[in-house]
């Protein structure tokens, strides 16, 4: 289907608002990236078109997309036509709220404001502005050309229509959004990415096993299934025929065990430079460069198989 929405302003060019541009470029809209910081045309070309290279296209596709690419260093001359407003400046309260508060002055009425933030609240964003109803979070999840997940949130005086909207919008160019019921610092996502993190570090601080085998504990384990199934429909298929209340008889005891000894690091100096000795360690026999390629690919084989089972589920 096509997006109603044609023309998008992206404000804050970093990787994240890079990625958006290339992501929205993609899918056939015009883009006008405002950054006010970094005026660097040829560099943010640049960038967007390597990310559309990665996204799978070639040099004339490329450069036929980067034709609906404009850059508007001036924040209220981007946004002044935009019809859908994407910030992505950097993560820091008051630098979002004067870029906001910027935006919201000069954008058309209709125009929906989607903040990319990864933690900050949009009821903390949204104080000050002269249209709070319009504006929610969209946060990606990096890579933002790769990965189709997008948080979407409203605040305290966000409306109803524009989360509706941000949702529709969302799936019209081809993301998975999910809505947020209630704020909470983080989103879900990275919460989640978060509460693994912790114990990650915290099993490598205890010295129960190397950076690079707490690595393969999860990319040869529980990662291979969570391709498919998060901790719910894991929980319910962990039980057998009996489900989530099998499961919960089966392994109840063991999870209370295990969360009442669950780590609760704190991020010193010293966890710091432990777990930085173990990423480079991991990342020994091979470059940055390679890690991410194969990572992409590997994303990318498993959302083509995905996108197969999706299509026969259609069918049924």
């Amino acid at each position: 289907m096509k997006s109603p929405i044609c023309h998008v302003t992206v404000v804050g060019c970093g990787l994240i608002g890079t990625g958006w541009a290339s992501w929205f470029l993609n899918r056939g809209l015009n883009v006008i990236c405002s950054d006010p910081v970094s005026g660097d045309w040829q560099r943010l070309r640049q960038r967007v078109s390597t990310q559309l290279a990665e996204i799978g296209h070639d040099e004339g596709a490329r450069e036929q997309m980067l034709s609906r690419l404009r850059l508007e260093p001036e924040i209220e001359q981007a946004v002044a036509a935009a019809e859908w407003i994407q910030e992505s400046v950097p993560e820091d309260l008051e630098v979002k709220r004067k870029a906001l508060a910027r935006i919201d002055h000069a954008a058309s009425s209709h125009a929906v404001i989607a903040s990319s933030t990864s933690s900050l609240k949009i009821s903390d964003l949204q104080r000050g502005l002269s249209h709070p109803e319009r504006l929610v979070a969209g946060h990606p999840f990096l890579p933002v050309p790769l990965i189709p997940l997008v948080e979407v949130a409203g605040g305290v005086h966000t409306s109803a229509s524009s989360i509706d909207l941000a949702m529709a919008f969302y799936e019209f160019v081809g993301k998975r959004p999910i809505r947020l019921r209630k704020e909470v610092n983080g989103h879900v996502a990275n919460r989640l990415q978060a509460a693994l993190m912790r114990e990650a570090f915290y099993l490598l601080q205890e010295g129960v096993a190397s950076a690079r085998d707490i690595d393969l504990a999860l990319t040869e384990g529980p990662g291979q299934r969570w391709v498919a199934t998060g901790p719910f429909v894991s929980h319910q298929l962990a039980g057998g025929e009996g489900g989530a209340r099998q499961a919960f008889a089966n392994l109840g005891e063991a999870l209370r065990t295990m969360w009442s000894d669950l780590g609760s690091p704190t991020l010193t100096a010293e966890l710091q430079a432990t777990v930085i000795a173990g990423s480079e360690e991991c990342m020994a026999d091979k470059s940055q460069e390679k890690w991410a390629e194969e990572r992409r690919r590997l994303v990318r084989a498993v959302q083509r198989e995905k996108a197969l089972l999706e299509k026969e589920r259609s069918q049924r």
